[in-house]
Protein backbone atom coordinates (compact mmCIF):
# COMPACT_ATOMS: atom_id res chain seq x y z
CA UNK A 1 0.00 0.00 0.00
CA UNK A 2 1.63 3.20 -0.70
CA UNK A 3 1.85 6.16 1.34
CA UNK A 4 1.64 9.78 0.15
CA UNK A 5 2.96 12.57 2.16
CA UNK A 6 1.03 15.98 0.60
CA UNK A 7 3.10 19.06 0.37
CA UNK A 8 1.22 21.99 0.85
CA UNK A 9 -2.41 22.63 2.21
CA UNK A 10 -3.70 24.92 -0.08
CA UNK A 11 -6.29 24.79 -2.28
CA UNK A 12 -4.74 22.35 -4.57
CA UNK A 13 -3.20 20.81 -2.24
CA UNK A 14 -6.91 19.66 -0.73
CA UNK A 15 -7.65 18.83 -4.39
CA UNK A 16 -4.92 16.22 -4.09
CA UNK A 17 -5.80 15.01 -0.27
CA UNK A 18 -9.44 14.42 -1.86
CA UNK A 19 -8.17 12.21 -4.85
CA UNK A 20 -5.47 10.16 -2.97
CA UNK A 21 -8.82 9.73 -0.57
CA UNK A 22 -10.43 7.55 -3.64
CA UNK A 23 -7.25 5.17 -4.45
CA UNK A 24 -5.96 2.79 -1.86
CA UNK A 25 -3.67 4.93 -1.06
CA UNK A 26 -2.69 6.34 2.56
CA UNK A 27 -2.85 10.15 3.29
CA UNK A 28 0.68 9.24 5.48
CA UNK A 29 -0.10 13.22 6.84
CA UNK A 30 0.93 16.55 5.65
CA UNK A 31 3.33 18.99 5.15
CA UNK A 32 2.29 22.41 5.53
CA UNK A 33 3.38 26.47 7.06
CA UNK A 34 -1.00 27.06 7.65
CA UNK A 35 -1.37 25.04 10.69
CA UNK A 36 -5.22 25.20 10.70
CA UNK A 37 -5.07 24.25 7.00
CA UNK A 38 -3.18 21.15 7.82
CA UNK A 39 -5.19 20.77 10.95
CA UNK A 40 -8.68 20.57 8.49
CA UNK A 41 -7.21 17.93 5.77
CA UNK A 42 -5.58 15.63 8.57
CA UNK A 43 -9.04 15.51 10.20
CA UNK A 44 -10.89 15.10 7.16
CA UNK A 45 -8.21 12.95 5.32
CA UNK A 46 -6.45 11.23 8.03
CA UNK A 47 -2.58 11.10 8.81
CA UNK A 48 -0.79 13.36 11.06
CA UNK A 49 1.12 16.41 10.56
CA UNK A 50 4.76 16.47 9.60
CA UNK A 51 7.10 19.30 11.26
CA UNK A 52 9.63 18.98 8.24
CA UNK A 53 10.02 17.97 4.80
CA UNK A 54 12.96 15.49 5.78
CA UNK A 55 10.82 13.66 8.30
CA UNK A 56 7.95 13.66 5.68
CA UNK A 57 9.71 12.25 3.03
CA UNK A 58 11.86 8.96 5.33
CA UNK A 59 8.04 8.50 6.21
CA UNK A 60 6.15 8.02 3.23
CA UNK A 61 6.75 6.25 -0.77
CA UNK A 62 5.46 9.21 -2.53
CA UNK A 63 5.77 12.50 -2.24
CA UNK A 64 2.92 14.76 -3.44
CA UNK A 65 4.07 18.53 -4.08
CA UNK A 66 1.31 21.68 -4.26
CA UNK A 67 3.47 24.01 -3.09
CA UNK A 68 4.47 27.32 -5.03
CA UNK A 69 5.96 27.35 -8.22
CA UNK A 70 9.37 28.43 -7.18
CA UNK A 71 9.81 25.07 -4.19
CA UNK A 72 9.15 22.44 -6.46
CA UNK A 73 12.69 22.72 -7.64
CA UNK A 74 14.29 21.76 -4.27
CA UNK A 75 11.77 19.41 -3.05
CA UNK A 76 11.56 16.95 -5.98
CA UNK A 77 15.57 16.76 -5.80
CA UNK A 78 15.45 16.09 -2.17
CA UNK A 79 12.44 13.69 -2.76
CA UNK A 80 14.53 12.18 -6.03
CA UNK A 81 17.97 11.73 -3.94
CA UNK A 82 15.91 10.01 -1.25
CA UNK A 83 14.36 7.59 -3.58
CA UNK A 84 10.65 8.62 -3.25
CA UNK A 85 8.31 8.75 -6.63
CA UNK A 86 7.01 12.96 -7.08
CA UNK A 87 3.71 14.05 -7.91
CA UNK A 88 4.48 17.73 -8.82
CA UNK A 89 1.67 20.31 -9.15
CA UNK A 90 2.34 22.26 -12.97
CA UNK A 91 4.12 24.11 -13.16
CA UNK A 92 7.23 21.50 -12.98
CA UNK A 93 9.67 24.73 -12.14
CA UNK A 94 10.07 27.96 -12.30
CA UNK A 95 12.72 27.39 -15.38
CA UNK A 96 13.34 25.36 -18.12
CA UNK A 97 17.27 24.20 -16.80
CA UNK A 98 15.29 23.92 -13.51
CA UNK A 99 12.55 21.22 -14.65
CA UNK A 100 15.25 19.22 -16.75
CA UNK A 101 17.50 18.37 -13.57
CA UNK A 102 14.57 17.73 -12.21
CA UNK A 103 13.74 14.94 -14.15
CA UNK A 104 17.08 13.83 -15.12
CA UNK A 105 17.02 13.41 -10.92
CA UNK A 106 14.38 11.39 -10.97
CA UNK A 107 15.29 8.98 -13.99
CA UNK A 108 18.95 8.63 -11.89
CA UNK A 109 16.91 7.73 -8.36
CA UNK A 110 14.59 5.27 -10.81
CA UNK A 111 11.64 7.06 -9.48
CA UNK A 112 8.56 8.73 -11.53
CA UNK A 113 7.83 12.12 -11.63
CA UNK A 114 4.20 13.23 -12.51
CA UNK A 115 3.33 16.37 -13.42
CA UNK A 116 -0.27 17.77 -12.35
CA UNK A 117 -1.65 19.02 -16.26
CA UNK A 118 -5.12 18.27 -14.30
CA UNK A 119 -6.63 20.23 -18.02
CA UNK A 120 -6.10 16.50 -19.55
CA UNK A 121 -8.47 15.14 -17.56
CA UNK A 122 -11.69 17.93 -17.88
CA UNK A 123 -14.41 15.50 -19.87
CA UNK A 124 -14.69 18.02 -22.37
CA UNK A 125 -10.86 18.15 -22.92
CA UNK A 126 -10.46 14.67 -22.92
CA UNK A 127 -13.53 13.77 -25.10
CA UNK A 128 -12.08 16.48 -28.01
CA UNK A 129 -8.77 14.57 -27.63
CA UNK A 130 -10.47 11.14 -28.31
CA UNK A 131 -12.43 12.42 -31.03
CA UNK A 132 -9.29 14.08 -33.07
CA UNK A 133 -7.43 10.83 -32.43
CA UNK A 134 -10.58 8.46 -33.80
CA UNK A 135 -10.17 11.05 -36.49
CA UNK A 136 -13.98 12.46 -36.06
CA UNK A 137 -12.78 15.61 -37.84
CA UNK A 138 -10.04 14.51 -40.24
CA UNK A 139 -6.85 16.37 -40.04
CA UNK A 140 -6.92 19.50 -37.61
CA UNK A 141 -6.08 22.70 -38.56
CA UNK A 142 -7.16 25.27 -36.29
CA UNK A 143 -6.81 25.08 -32.54
CA UNK A 144 -8.71 28.19 -30.35
CA UNK A 145 -8.76 27.91 -26.52
CA UNK A 146 -9.76 30.79 -23.64
CA UNK A 147 -9.22 30.66 -20.27
CA UNK A 148 -9.73 33.78 -18.22
CA UNK A 149 -10.10 34.47 -14.59
CA UNK A 150 -9.82 36.70 -12.13
CA UNK A 151 -6.58 37.72 -10.51
CA UNK A 152 -5.31 34.87 -7.21
CA UNK A 153 -5.94 36.64 -4.36
CA UNK A 154 -4.60 35.20 -1.05
CA UNK A 155 -4.43 36.92 2.47
CA UNK A 156 -0.98 36.65 2.68
CA UNK A 157 2.02 35.93 0.77
CA UNK A 158 0.24 36.42 -2.51
CA UNK A 159 3.27 34.81 -4.72
CA UNK A 160 1.10 34.40 -7.84
CA UNK A 161 1.56 37.66 -8.14
CA UNK A 162 5.15 37.99 -7.61
CA UNK A 163 6.51 36.74 -11.17
CA UNK A 164 10.06 35.89 -9.86
CA UNK A 165 7.55 33.24 -7.81
CA UNK A 166 5.24 31.95 -10.06
CA UNK A 167 6.03 33.19 -13.69
CA UNK A 168 3.00 35.22 -14.11
CA UNK A 169 0.00 34.65 -15.98
CA UNK A 170 1.31 33.21 -18.67
CA UNK A 171 3.58 30.26 -16.93
CA UNK A 172 0.90 30.08 -14.69
CA UNK A 173 -2.56 30.21 -16.49
CA UNK A 174 -2.16 29.57 -20.23
CA UNK A 175 0.19 27.07 -19.45
CA UNK A 176 -2.70 24.71 -19.66
CA UNK A 177 -3.70 25.42 -22.90
CA UNK A 178 0.22 25.38 -23.90
CA UNK A 179 -0.30 21.96 -23.06
CA UNK A 180 -3.39 21.20 -24.49
CA UNK A 181 -2.39 22.50 -27.58
CA UNK A 182 0.59 20.67 -28.03
CA UNK A 183 -1.25 17.36 -27.06
CA UNK A 184 -3.96 17.94 -29.94
CA UNK A 185 -2.09 19.37 -32.52
CA UNK A 186 1.54 18.36 -31.62
CA UNK A 187 5.11 19.63 -31.42
CA UNK A 188 5.29 23.53 -32.07
CA UNK A 189 7.47 25.17 -34.28
CA UNK A 190 7.21 29.03 -33.43
CA UNK A 191 5.62 30.83 -30.50
CA UNK A 192 4.03 34.60 -30.98
CA UNK A 193 2.44 36.18 -28.32
CA UNK A 194 0.97 39.86 -27.04
CA UNK A 195 0.61 40.58 -23.18
CA UNK A 196 -0.15 43.54 -21.06
CA UNK A 197 2.18 42.97 -18.45
CA UNK A 198 5.33 42.76 -21.28
CA UNK A 199 4.60 46.32 -21.85
CA UNK A 200 2.96 47.67 -18.21
CA UNK A 201 3.72 45.18 -15.69
CA UNK A 202 2.19 47.27 -12.67
CA UNK A 203 -1.55 46.54 -14.83
CA UNK A 204 -4.13 45.72 -12.32
CA UNK A 205 -4.89 42.88 -14.15
CA UNK A 206 -2.97 40.61 -17.45
CA UNK A 207 -4.32 39.37 -20.77
CA UNK A 208 -2.25 37.72 -23.13
CA UNK A 209 -3.17 36.45 -26.96
CA UNK A 210 -0.94 33.70 -28.11
CA UNK A 211 -0.35 31.91 -31.86
CA UNK A 212 1.64 28.83 -32.05
CA UNK A 213 2.19 27.03 -35.30
CA UNK A 214 2.26 23.53 -35.10
CA UNK A 215 4.41 21.38 -37.27
CA UNK A 216 1.76 19.74 -38.88
CA UNK A 217 0.48 23.10 -40.33
CA UNK A 218 -2.38 23.65 -37.53
CA UNK A 219 -2.82 26.34 -36.11
CA UNK A 220 -3.80 27.57 -32.22
CA UNK A 221 -5.06 30.87 -31.08
CA UNK A 222 -5.06 30.87 -27.40
CA UNK A 223 -6.15 33.40 -25.21
CA UNK A 224 -5.83 34.42 -21.39
CA UNK A 225 -6.51 37.06 -18.71
CA UNK A 226 -6.27 37.68 -15.15
CA UNK A 227 -8.90 40.43 -15.63
CA UNK A 228 -12.56 39.32 -14.72
CA UNK A 229 -14.56 40.12 -11.79
CA UNK A 230 -14.10 37.33 -9.47
CA UNK A 231 -15.90 34.85 -9.08
CA UNK A 232 -16.38 34.63 -13.32
CA UNK A 233 -13.76 32.25 -14.99
CA UNK A 234 -14.60 31.35 -18.79
CA UNK A 235 -12.85 28.42 -20.63
CA UNK A 236 -13.55 27.33 -24.03
CA UNK A 237 -12.28 25.57 -26.99
CA UNK A 238 -12.86 25.05 -30.53
CA UNK A 239 -10.70 22.90 -32.66
CA UNK A 240 -11.48 22.96 -36.23
CA UNK A 241 -10.66 19.95 -38.89
CA UNK A 242 -10.51 19.04 -42.55
CA UNK A 243 -13.80 17.50 -42.16
CA UNK A 244 -15.92 18.92 -39.09
CA UNK A 245 -15.62 21.35 -35.73
CA UNK A 246 -15.27 20.63 -32.36
CA UNK A 247 -17.10 23.44 -30.05
CA UNK A 248 -17.21 23.64 -26.53
CA UNK A 249 -18.83 27.15 -25.95
CA UNK A 250 -17.29 28.90 -22.69
CA UNK A 251 -21.45 29.73 -21.74
CA UNK A 252 -24.98 29.23 -23.02
CA UNK A 253 -26.16 31.51 -25.66
CA UNK A 254 -27.82 34.51 -23.69
CA UNK A 255 -28.78 38.04 -24.79
CA UNK A 256 -26.63 39.68 -22.05
CA UNK A 257 -25.05 38.47 -18.76
CA UNK A 258 -24.16 41.12 -16.10
CA UNK A 259 -21.12 39.90 -13.90
CA UNK A 260 -20.61 42.00 -10.46
CA UNK A 261 -17.45 41.91 -8.67
CA UNK A 262 -18.20 39.74 -5.85
CA UNK A 263 -17.32 41.03 -2.09
CA UNK A 264 -14.91 39.28 0.27
CA UNK A 265 -14.42 35.96 1.18
CA UNK A 266 -17.24 34.94 -1.42
CA UNK A 267 -14.77 33.68 -3.97
CA UNK A 268 -11.92 31.12 -3.86
CA UNK A 269 -8.12 32.06 -3.61
CA UNK A 270 -7.50 30.85 -7.50
CA UNK A 271 -10.22 30.43 -10.33
CA UNK A 272 -11.38 26.86 -10.82
CA UNK A 273 -13.41 25.57 -14.02
CA UNK A 274 -16.66 23.68 -13.02
CA UNK A 275 -17.25 20.20 -14.20
CA UNK A 276 -20.61 18.68 -13.85
CA UNK A 277 -18.94 15.34 -12.81
CA UNK A 278 -19.82 13.58 -9.60
CA UNK A 279 -15.94 12.87 -9.57
CA UNK A 280 -13.64 15.82 -10.03
CA UNK A 281 -10.90 16.22 -12.96
CA UNK A 282 -8.52 16.07 -10.36
CA UNK A 283 -9.40 12.93 -8.63
CA UNK A 284 -9.15 11.27 -11.60
CA UNK A 285 -5.66 12.86 -12.20
CA UNK A 286 -4.80 11.26 -8.97
CA UNK A 287 -6.35 8.16 -9.52
CA UNK A 288 -4.47 7.48 -12.81
CA UNK A 289 -1.33 8.77 -11.39
CA UNK A 290 -1.93 6.17 -8.45
CA UNK A 291 -2.15 3.12 -11.47
CA UNK A 292 0.95 4.91 -13.14
CA UNK A 293 2.85 4.35 -9.69
CA UNK A 294 1.18 0.67 -8.81
CA UNK A 295 0.64 -0.77 -12.00
CA UNK A 296 3.28 0.90 -14.30
CA UNK A 297 0.66 2.38 -16.54
CA UNK A 298 1.71 5.55 -18.61
CA UNK A 299 -0.31 8.28 -17.67
CA UNK A 300 -1.91 10.58 -20.57
CA UNK A 301 1.01 13.48 -19.29
CA UNK A 302 4.56 13.14 -18.75
CA UNK A 303 7.32 14.99 -16.92
CA UNK A 304 8.69 15.77 -20.99
CA UNK A 305 5.23 17.15 -21.56
CA UNK A 306 5.49 19.38 -18.36
CA UNK A 307 8.90 21.02 -20.02
CA UNK A 308 7.78 21.15 -23.60
CA UNK A 309 4.93 23.31 -22.08
CA UNK A 310 6.66 25.54 -20.28
CA UNK A 311 9.14 25.80 -22.89
CA UNK A 312 6.10 27.30 -25.10
CA UNK A 313 5.09 29.51 -21.94
CA UNK A 314 8.62 30.86 -22.00
CA UNK A 315 8.32 31.58 -25.58
CA UNK A 316 5.67 33.22 -25.63
CA UNK A 317 6.96 36.07 -23.06
CA UNK A 318 10.09 35.93 -25.23
CA UNK A 319 8.00 37.15 -27.85
CA UNK A 320 5.56 39.17 -25.85
CA UNK A 321 8.82 41.00 -24.93
CA UNK A 322 10.53 41.43 -28.41
CA UNK A 323 7.29 41.53 -30.56
CA UNK A 324 9.38 38.51 -32.68
CA UNK A 325 8.23 35.14 -33.04
CA UNK A 326 10.62 32.34 -30.78
CA UNK A 327 11.04 28.96 -31.27
CA UNK A 328 9.99 26.70 -28.30
CA UNK A 329 14.35 25.46 -28.85
CA UNK A 330 15.30 29.29 -28.44
CA UNK A 331 14.60 29.74 -24.64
Amino acid sequence: MLRVGLVGAGFMGAHHAAGWAATPATLAGVLSLDPAAVRSLVGRYGGRAYASLDELISDVDVVDICTPTHLHYEMVLKAAAAGKHVVCEKPLARTIAQAEEMIAACEQAGVKLLVAHVVRYFPQYAQAKALVERGEIGEVAVVRLTRASFRPKRALDNWFLDSEKSGGMLLDLMLHDFDYARWIAGEVDTVFARSVSATRPDAPGDYALAILRHRSGAISNLESAWAYPPPLFRTSLQIAGSHGLIDHPADSAVPVRVHLMAGPGETPDIAVPASPLTETPYTAEIKEFYRALVHDTPPRVTAHDGVMAMRLAFAAMESARTGRPVSPQEV
